[in-house]
């Protein structure tokens, strides 16, 4: 099994449990976890939501060969389904990382209430490298955490960063050693088993506003263009290119 589910003291866990390929993301994978969204939305007995990867990997992203296979069958991809179910999400989602967050790793971080990275993270956003753009309002959410200066860095350039830059720029709540991460995440998780449930879905419906609505604008307009992308001989050149294990070659586009 590739997404592991669980039940304990309040905390609905969803564990990213595909360690033999870094944690890569498939079709299927995105829909078991928007059904354990779903699940959670809808038991009472779920205070909080724990999103977790493996030690040492969150997780890298697309897997690119399942990805491939399926671009262009379905009008809703599997990716959108499962960020529509955690953009909806009416309950704390605590995320917990350690190790590599790529691509979707770290645009989903954007959408979580609490994120706590290891010490060993590095987060990256390699979107343009392959020929694509931003996804899931990280074109509008890492400019304004960052500043479009640091944004460049990060969305053009592809560069990565640290899990200190992402407690600095707000994408997570606090740094610590890679064995410390799930068990504080979980700590803060359980808290909210003190809590009044009530309260705090309301409260997180008021402070997320009317910033969902302009979120999914937002991811409607990189998915135009990113779908675009992905037939372009930029994106071609790309993907050949890593199937190929060399370095693309981008001389040759004005």
């Amino acid at each position: 099994m590739t997404i592991k589910t669980a039940l304990l003291n309040g905390v609905y866990t969803i564990e990213i449990a595909r360690p033999e390929k870094k944690n890569a993301l498939t079709g299927a994978m995105y829909v078991a976890m928007a059904e354990a969204l779903n699940a959670a939305m809808a038991d009472g007995a779920v205070r909080s939501v724990l999103i977790t990867g493996q030690p040492g990997i969150f997780t890298s992203g697309n897997d690119l060969e399942d990805f491939m296979k399926r671009s262009g069958s379905v009008s809703v991809s599997p990716a959108r389904v499962f960020m529509n179910a955690l953009i909806s999400c009416d309950k704390p989602v605590i995320a917990a990382v350690t190790g590599a967050a790529i691509g979707i790793g770290t645009t989903l971080l954007l959408h979580c209430d609490f994120v706590y990275v290891s010490d060993e993270a590095r987060l990256v956003m390699p979107f343009v490298s392959l020929g694509l753009v931003p996804e899931f309002a990280s074109s509008h959410l890492i400019p304004q955490l960052m500043g479009q200066r640091k944004a460049a860095e990060k969305l053009l350039l592809g560069d990565p960063f640290t899990g200190a830059e992402a407690v600095e720029c707000g994408i997570a709540n606090a740094v610590l050693p890679a064995a410390e991460v799930a068990p504080h995440a979980r700590r803060v998780a359980e808290r909210f088993n003190a809590l009044p449930p009530g309260a705090v879905r309301a409260s997180k419906k008021l402070m997320r506003g009317t910033v969902a609505d302009q979120l999914h604008k937002t991811i409607d307009s990189e998915n135009d263009v990113f779908a675009e992308r992905l037939t372009s001989p930029e994106a071609k050149e790309a993907f050949s290119a890593f199937f190929q294990k060399r370095k693309p070659d981008f001389t040759q586009f004005s």
